[in-house]
């Protein structure tokens, strides 16, 4: 047997067929063949990739205020040019589809983004790692995100006109003073009342202690002057049909506003199709319901409501284009029912009453601005055309006089500037316009007592429109104050040597910054203990008072302390021998009897 094996291995040695041996040792193979690798290849197709990424195509999308970010990322691998190798690589394209504008050259074409300063996606690390190989960048996974513009949705002016109150789609309510503000217009408190949902309205109390939230939930939310939840509406039931037996709203919040005469009293409306009163001692349910109805009689939604300037009517407007207004203390018929004030299917953004109560201004989804008589409420009285509305919550309002009717225009990115259109009641001549910015006017509040124009934009800008003579308080009493100076760092004062491998013992302590020490010392209660104050009277807690402040100190500082030399007692004494026999006041009187 061991003969057969060693004249196999001897013919094994003569063959000179790799598979004529594997034949004779009875394998099929070897295993796969080693791969072999043409290096000039290999940098050729570098050199054209390189070339190409120093020509590929980048878009980043400016909104002012917000950045949308689109990243592609490819999977890149060699495809083998061994025969042996069945398997080629293929590029897979991951996130969003590409934009239009882009007409890609080639299918394996790697497009990355540059991420521009401030981005919240962008961080420390990534500074990092910039000193990395471009493979190990090309591993990585690239961001896609969507940042929301801050559309500033909402505005409110106390009464007093002291404090404005904004809200917009990134979820802020932000609190601004004019008496507290500088020239640069900071906010003093920002805070997410609602949390991850859209703020659709705000307003102020007519006594100005309470704000009310309207946001993208189906609860509405009363804040105190501070930001501190006063109140919280209450859901409904979902599952019940008849939306007057539930206690609250079940869908989507539109808009909202105050009772002008009631302080406690409000008025929301939503997505299940009611209008619904509140009263803010009484959260656990409403206090009445309105449900608007089409002419067929089904259920239509509304879009935005509004009292009289006497609280006595409910104006509502809704998707299919009328305007329905109840009296307050009559909630199933309407008093004034117009079927075709707007193109149905558009969104009725505002409705204003003038200071008179006896005109009705209404701000279309369909372009339009009208105004109506509400003694006769079949035909408007006037009518704008020409104003596009992209916005659910564009304002219109009076002028305090009641002489001009405002409001706001919208316009896509890059198409113009958004416009403050001023009508003339009477006439509705447009007597004057403003362009605000490069983005949609959204929101507008014309103030009575101070006579200012609160503007909100698209592109979260909040303007404010004053006169320098006619107007009061307010703005003015801000943009005359100077910035103040930030309090620049402290630096180091001497270098910060690193020994990440040294022992503990031998390891310098990380230094900070003088500003830092401050703070840290600050807390600490022994360091920032108040130095007492020096004992007056006797003393008490075993601290002694100052000399001289009692009898005993007095003798201890004059008499204990003496600095004369007592170091012959007899001279001492003999120091007085001659006062004493001058006058002997203390000694001879006493043996003279």
């Amino acid at each position: 047997m061991i003969n057969n094996l060693l004249a196999s291995f001897a013919a094994s040695d003569k063959m000179s067929d790799d598979g004529e041996m594997a034949s004779v040792m009875g394998f099929s193979g070897f295993g796969k063949k080693a791969r072999t690798f043409d290096l000039d290849a290999i940098f050729e197709q570098t050199r054209r990739t390189a070339i190409e990424r120093s020509q590929r195509i980048t878009f980043c999308f400016d909104l002012q205020l917000c950045f949308v970010f689109f990243s592609f990322r490819k999977q890149e691998s060699e495809s083998s040019s061994d025969s042996g190798s069945d398997s080629d690589s293929e590029s897979e394209l991951i996130g969003p589809p590409l934009p239009p504008q882009y007409t890609a050259q080639d299918d394996d074409e790697h497009v990355r983004l540059p991420r521009l300063p401030g981005n919240a996606a962008h961080s420390d690390e990534d500074d990092d790692d910039e000193g990395e190989t471009q493979d190990d960048d090309d591993d990585d996974d690239d961001l896609y995100r969507l940042i929301d513009c801050h559309l500033v949705s909402a505005l409110a002016l106390d009464p007093s006109g002291a404090r404005l109150v904004t809200g917009g789609y990134d979820y802020d309510v932000r609190f601004w003073d004019f008496a507290g503000m500088d020239q640069a217009l900071q906010a003093f408190r920002s805070l997410q009342p609602c949390e991850c949902h859209q703020i659709k309205s705000l307003q102020y109390s007519n006594t100005g202690d309470v704000i009310l939230v309207v946001s993208g939930n189906a609860q509405a939310k009363v804040l105190d002057r501070d930001g501190f939840n006063v109140m919280e509406c209450v859901k409904g039931d979902q599952y019940i049909v008849d939306m007057a037996k539930t206690k609250g709203h079940t869908a989507m919040l539109n808009s909202g506003c105050w009772h002008p005469k009631i302080k406690e009293e409000f008025m929301t409306c939503s997505n299940d199709g009611t209008v619904r009163t509140w009263d803010l001692s009484s959260e656990k349910k409403h206090k009445s319901v309105f449900k608007p109805r089409s002419f067929q009689g089904k259920k239509v939604i509304p879009t935005c409501c509004t009292y009289s300037r006497d609280g006595k009517l409910i104006a509502a407007g809704c998707q299919d284009g009328t305007i329905q207004i109840w009296d307050r203390n009559l909630s199933v018929h309407t008093k004034f029912h117009c079927r075709q004030a707007h193109i149905p299917g558009s969104d009725t953004s505002c409705l204003s009453f003038s200071y008179d109560g006896m005109t009705l201004a209404s701000r279309g989804g369909d372009d339009t601005l009208k105004m109506w008589d509400i003694r006769n409420f079949r035909n408007p009285v006037n009518v704008a055309t020409g104003l596009t509305n992209y916005f659910t919550m564009t304002d219109c309002c009076f002028s305090p006089d009641d002489k001009l009717l405002v409001t706001g225009t919208s316009v896509k990115k890059d198409e113009g500037n958004g416009k403050l259109v001023f009508f003339e009641r009477a006439s509705f001549q447009k007597v004057y316009e403003i362009e605000v910015t490069n983005a949609s006017v959204v929101r507008c509040l014309w103030h009575p007592k101070l006579n200012q124009i609160m503007v909100g934009t698209g592109n979260g800008l909040s303007k404010v429109y004053y006169d320098p003579v006619k107007s009061h308080r307010g703005a003015k009493l801000c943009v005359v104050k100077s910035q103040r100076k930030e309090r620049q760092a402290e630096t180091l004062t001497q270098d910060y040597i690193i020994t990440p491998h040294a022992l503990p013992m031998f390891r310098e302590a990380r230094q900070r910054s003088t500003r830092k020490q401050l703070e840290k010392d600050r807390l600490d209660p022994k360091k920032s203990h108040k130095p007492e104050p020096p004992v007056s009277g006797p003393g008490r807690g075993g601290r002694v008072a100052a000399h001289g402040g009692t009898l005993s100190s007095f003798i201890v500082k004059n008499i204990a302390l003496d600095k004369t030399d007592d170091s012959n007692p007899r001279q001492a004494i003999l120091r007085h021998a001659k006062e004493a026999s001058e006058n002997p006041y203390w000694v001879a009187p006493a043996y003279t009897q």
